[in-house]
Parts: C-alpha cells; structure tokens; sequence
C-alpha cells in the first residue's frame, strides 16, 4: 500500500485506512508493529506488554486482515477470556473492527439471553468472545451442531493467558482446545496476550499444547529488550503503615480529593468493611467483588468510570484488562499475592499523556507492611514469578472423558486418548482414571464402546450437565434480593449463626436487614438499615500459603533490606519495630533454630513458604513436631530435640524428600475428585501442596540453634 509504512503495508488496505483515519494514530505501538509478520505467517505466539499495552489490536489485527485477504467464512476466530466481565467490556471494540472489514462479532457466556444465543447460532459471528466453560457447553449442548458450527475455526487468542495457566482453568482450556482442533480437524492458530510473566518462552509452549515443538512459535515481547525495569520514581510507588482498616479509610479520604482512585483489597470483606467506612465519611465509593451480582457490579463500574472524586474499592477482579475510565491513582491495602498482580495494578495507572504509575500502599498490621516490603524489593530487582500449571491434574482428566462422551455420545474405548494429540495427562497416564470411571459406573462400556453410565446421571447430570462444564467447585453461597433486585450473594452461616438481634448483613457496601429466608431455593430476601451489618465469605480448596521467593525476599527485609520505595515515617518506624522483635528469626549466615522465648516448643525460622515446609514437615517426622501445622516461615521441631539428631535427620533427609500428607477434607475443594480413586486423588493434593526444591534449598543452609529466655 502506497505511503504505508512496513510492516503496517501487510495489514487489509481497509484496516489501515480506520487505524488511521478513524482511531486516528499516527503508528502502531511496538508491540503491534512485532506481531504482525509471525501471526500473518501462521505461527502459535505469546503477546507480551505491561497493562493498556494495546494487547488486544496486537491480536487482532493481523486476524482479521489474514481473514479478509483468505476469505475465511463463519466462525473463524475465538476470543477466550477468564473473565465474563471482561468479555463484555471487549466487545464493543471487536464489534468496531470487525466492521470495517465487514464483519461481526458476538458474544456467548453464562449471562447471554437464549434469544441472543439463538442468533448466534442462526448467523455464525466471524469472532466469537467467550469463556472455556462456555466452549465446552457448546461441545456438549444437544442445541448445537458444534461440527458444523466451528467448522471454519482457524485461531483462538487467549486474552491473560497467565490468568488460565497458573491453575486448573488453564488444564481445562487446553484440553477443550484439543478437542476442538479434531472436531475441525485442522491445527488452530494459538495466540496467548499476557502482561509480563518470568517464562514467557513455557508460557508459550504450555498454549501449544500437543503442537508444542511440531508448530512455529514466537514469543513477541518488545519492552523485554530494555536490559533494566523502568521504575517509577520512588514517590510515585509509596509504602506507608496505618495499622488498621478504619485508618486506611481516614487516609483515603483525606487524601488526593478531586482524584479517581481504585484501591484494591485482598478479601471481599476487606472491601466491604473499607466501602461502608468509606461512604461513612462522605466519599463517594463503589465497590466490586465476585459476590455482588452482575448488574451491581456494571452500575458500580459504569459510574466510577463517569465520576471524578471517587472511589473504587475492589479485589482482584478488577485486576484484569477491564476499562474503568482514566485513574489517577491505585491504592493497595496491605500486599497482594504476587509481583505479577501488583504489576497489573500499578499498570491502571499512568495511561493519561503526562501521568506516571503510581502505587500507594497503606497496610493495616506488621504481616502486610512486611510481606508488602519484600513484594517491592523483588519488584524492584525486575523479578516475576513463573506461571507453572498445577501438577498431575486427574480430576480434570476425569472431567474431560465424561465431557468427551457427553459430547460424542459414544467414543471407542481405545480410541478415546487421540482426542487429546498426546497432551501429557490425557495420554496412557489417564488409563487407571478411565478404568475407575468404568468401575464405579461413571461410564458403561458395550461393545468397545463408552458412554455416560449413571453414576455421572446422578451426580453431574442436573440441568442437562450443566455442572460438568466447571471446573471449580464453588461454595454454596445465599442469593441476596432487595425486592427483585439481585445484590449479591452470601455465605450461609450469616444466616445460620444464632443472634438476639434482628439479622443484619453488609453486602454492596450498605447494611441489610434480613426480612426472609427461603432455604429451599437458597435466596434471602432484605431491606436497607442504617449500620450493623456483617460481611463473611468462606474459601474453597487448600491454602498454599506465600511463594518461597516472597518469603525468602521477607528475611532480606528483616536482615535490613530497604524496597527503593517512598517510605513514610511510620513504615520505617514499624519497619525498625518488627525488625527488633524479628532478630532472633533470622541470620544472614543460614537458617535458625530458637528453642523458649515467649512461644513455647523448638521453632525452625526457614523463611521457606507455606509449601517448602509443608513438604519439610512430611519429611522430617523424626525430629518434627507431630501437632503441627506449617506456616510460610517456620517449622516446628520436637521439644527435646539435640542438635545431633538434628545434623542425621537432615543429612537422611536430603535424598528423600516426601510430599506433605493431605487432609480428606481438602478433597472437597478438588471438584471432580469423587470421579477419582482416592489414593489418585490424594496424590493430586500431595503434589500441589509440595516445593521439593525449596525444601532441598533450606536443607542445603547451614542452621544455627539458639536458646532464648523466657
């Protein structure tokens, strides 16, 4: 194309003309311009850039310039998202571009009416946005004929890819991926889009799947060429101690008035008790949570995205890639859980010409004023953790053989294994798993033949399967109505705990009095109160507690370690507090041995993390303590402990590392893990709770004993 600029000249002369005449750029960002040649020429790609990186455009123009120029028809591409949230708000735009070149696209998920989805069916999109649970209920659905309707499939792009590939969704997303490129029997263009990650290039690989090393792959990462991270200036990243939530309220309402501020919580009680004191001081708050319903949520964001001196109180869901207008700041209440989602948050900010990113901390004990200290050194050093999937997933291989025959009605029972390409876990490893199936009457086999058999019926068979296409078991939460206004949801034990006073709960940031509970179909039904109200969730599954490098990054903390971070006076005044009280915990030398002091028993400080000493204390049995339980930073030994025994426990130690035991009860958290033998399934939770390398890494340290008065 005449004037056009390599590579921009590749792109539909179309495309071109509306990137420049009606976004109006001048160019393409970096990123944009590097994915072009590699996603035209048909390679798998991972597409990598801070937040607001232009992510999405990177994708997708080069699709669908290539669907244009090769005429692809019906359902061509599909844009995954963990997040229906996010998806909504990605329409619009896909719905823009894909006009231009005279083309659609549309949506389908859990919270699409069935007229919609009807016509989607009717008048195949060209880019269609969903989620995997969505793309599996597709496969299974009697309603959709999934042959015909991805029969023109040729690329998916996975928007936050690292989102999925960290846990079980992202074993899930592969294998309904794998199914699909056999149900059109063509390989199918994979392109991940992910704010930075420490593996991109596994990453990568992981997406592939069964392709990984068969298909051209490139990782496109333009700003992993700077040799150093670009930081912001020191005060714009601040850490501050205020030491409770009420203070953290005060402090954001006193200051940056006149901004529009998102504060991010680590619980969604969190952000309803700082919503309520919010609103209590006349600031005008909203607030988002995976408990508020759908429609609470869009009005929250729709008018915080409107509004100027507000604020937004929100958990992680508003970590991801959803528009919430133009921010001036992020506010963290003590330290989320990673540096990679504290660099998609500070990423919110500093998208306005002129802005910096910005972060201002306000943590509400010594643990988060701590654990936020050894976040921003790691971040600092321009380290990210790597996004590894969970271990040994046979719940999900359970799963996806029931979905699969679901699907085909019928599938051969030696032939089931070539819908998955060879992918790692649904190969022959998945045999005993299929066997068991059979066994316990998930499946029934005749004739060489398996097909849904009625131990799946009973369990997974309400609501035409509709519980097989999860993968996560939720916990069974109250359904909260204001009239026939959905609020949000709650935890059951609000509204079984006996009190004297009438019941109160804090959902949306404002008190609800209780006026009804129909326990049949789970539903509450309330009127406003002024105050009073309480706010409580229950989690699912087992905790694995803090990274080995975040806790590692801790101890350097406690040794002296400064964050290059905008300190306030009363951080680095707590900051010298708990490093006084932590000197007996830590030596630069190696790890420490503390017997007496105020905590009765022997303590072992390995500043480890949660999974490197639970895989300590399954290992060391001899000279451990047998009540205890692990923690992120020490390990509990027997009372009468010599330092003899201690030096031959170790030495044995170190060439048979044992997985840490698994209490029965967090098989509950395992969905799925029913469809399981126990033992496989126990040996699933055994491997996920393990760090074998970090507990070798603290066997390796010299360790010193000490004896403290009391």
């Amino acid at each position: 194309m005449t004037g056009v600029p390599e590579p921009l000249d590749r792109l539909h002369p179309g495309l071109v003309h509306h990137i420049v005449n009606t976004l109006g750029w001048p160019g393409l960002r970096p990123l944009q311009e590097q994915s072009i040649a590699p996603l035209l020429d048909g390679s798998d790609a991972i597409l990598l850039a801070p937040t607001a990186g232009g992510k999405t455009e990177a994708a997708s123009f080069p699709l669908l310039s290539k669907m244009a120029q090769e005429s692809w028809t019906g359902t061509s591409v599909l844009y995954v998202c963990p997040l229906k949230a996010l998806l909504n708000n990605l329409l619009p735009r896909l719905e823009t571009y894909t006009s231009w070149l005279g083309r659609t696209a549309a949506l389908w998920h859990g919270d699409v009416s069935q007229p919609r989805r009807q016509k989607v069916l009717r008048e195949r999109p060209d880019v269609l946005l969903t989620t995997p649970e969505s793309l599996e209920a597709m496969l299974v659905s009697a309603k959709v004929d999934h042959r015909a309707f991805f029969s023109g499939l040729r690329a998916i792009v996975v928007d936050e890819v690292h989102a999925f590939a960290g846990d079980d969704r992202g074993w899930h997303l592969l294998a309904v991926l794998e199914r699909l490129e056999r149900v059109v029997d063509r390989p199918v263009q994979r392109i991940g889009l992910s704010a930075t990650v420490g593996n991109p290039e596994e990453l990568l690989g992981w997406l592939q799947g069964s392709g990984s090393g068969k298909r051209k792959a490139q990782v496109v990462a333009p700003h992993l060429r700077e040799e150093a991270p670009v930081l912001p200036p020191p005060g714009d990243v601040q850490l501050d101690f205020v030491g409770s939530l009420e203070n953290a309220a005060k402090v954001i309402s006193a200051l940056h008035r006149g901004e529009k501020r998102l504060v991010f919580c680590e619980s969604r009680r969190q952000v309803e008790k700082l919503g309520e004191s919010l609103r209590a001081k006349g600031v005008t708050t909203f607030l988002s949570h995976a408990s508020l319903s759908a429609d609470e949520r869009r009005r929250a964001e729709e008018a915080f995205a409107d509004a100027r001196d507000c604020v937004i109180v929100s958990t992680s869901t508003l970590e991801l890639g959803i528009d919430v207008g133009d921010l001036d700041r992020v506010i963290q209440i003590d330290a989320p859980g990673t540096v990679a989602s504290f660099l998609q948050r500070l990423g919110r900010t500093g998208r306005r010409a002129g802005s910096t990113r910005n972060c201002l901390f306000l943590t509400t004990d010594e643990d988060g004023l701590l654990s936020a200290a050894a976040l921003l050194l790691l971040w600092s050093r321009g380290w990210v953790e790597t996004v590894t999937a969970p271990p040994e997933p046979r719940h999900i291989v359970a799963q996806q053989v029931l979905a699969l025959c679901l699907q085909e009605h019928r599938v051969g029972d030696r032939l089931w294994q070539e819908w998955w390409g060879g992918l790692g876990p649904f190969g022959p490893a998945a045999e005993p798993i299929v066997r068991h199936l059979i066994d316990e009457g998930y499946l029934d086999r005749d004739g060489g033949m398996l097909f849904i058999g009625p131990e799946a019926e009973r369990r997974f068979g309400y609501r035409h399967f509709m519980d097989l296409t999860a993968v996560f078991t939720a916990a069974p939460e109250f359904t909260v109505l204001a009239g026939r206004t959905e609020i949000g949801s709650t935890n059951p034990a609000l509204l079984t705990e006996e009190i004297a006073s009438p019941r109160r709960l804090l959902l949306a940031g404002r008190s609800w009095q209780v006026t009804y509970i129909d326990w049949s179909r789970r539903r509450c039904f309330v009127e406003p109160v002024e105050g009073g109200g309480k706010a409580r969730w229950g989690g699912v599954g087992t905790s694995r507690g803090t990274s080995h490098e975040l806790t590692r990054a801790a101890r350097e903390v406690l040794l002296g370690a400064d964050p290059p971070v905008g300190l306030t006076r009363r951080a680095k005044a707590t900051l010298a507090q708990t490093r006084e009280e932590g000197a007996n915990q830590v030596d630069p030398d190696g790890t420490v041995i503390v017997r007496g002091g105020r905590d009765t028993g022997v303590r072992w400080w390995t500043w480890a993390g949660y999974r490197a000493n639970a895989t300590l204390a399954a290992t060391l049995t001899t000279v451990g303590d047998p009540l205890q339980r692990p923690t992120d930073t020490y390990v509990r030994l027997r009372e009468d402990l010599t330092p003899a025994e201690w030096k031959k426990a170790t030495a044995e130690a170190a060439d048979q590392l044992c997985l840490p035991a698994v209490d029965s009860r967090a098989l509950n958290g395992l969905k799925f893990s029913a469809a399981l033998p126990p033992r496989l399934a126990e040996a699933t939770l055994a491997a996920r709770l393990a760090d074998l390398e970090g507990a070798a890494a603290s066997l390796r340290e010299g360790s010193r004993f000490t004896t403290l008065g009391s």
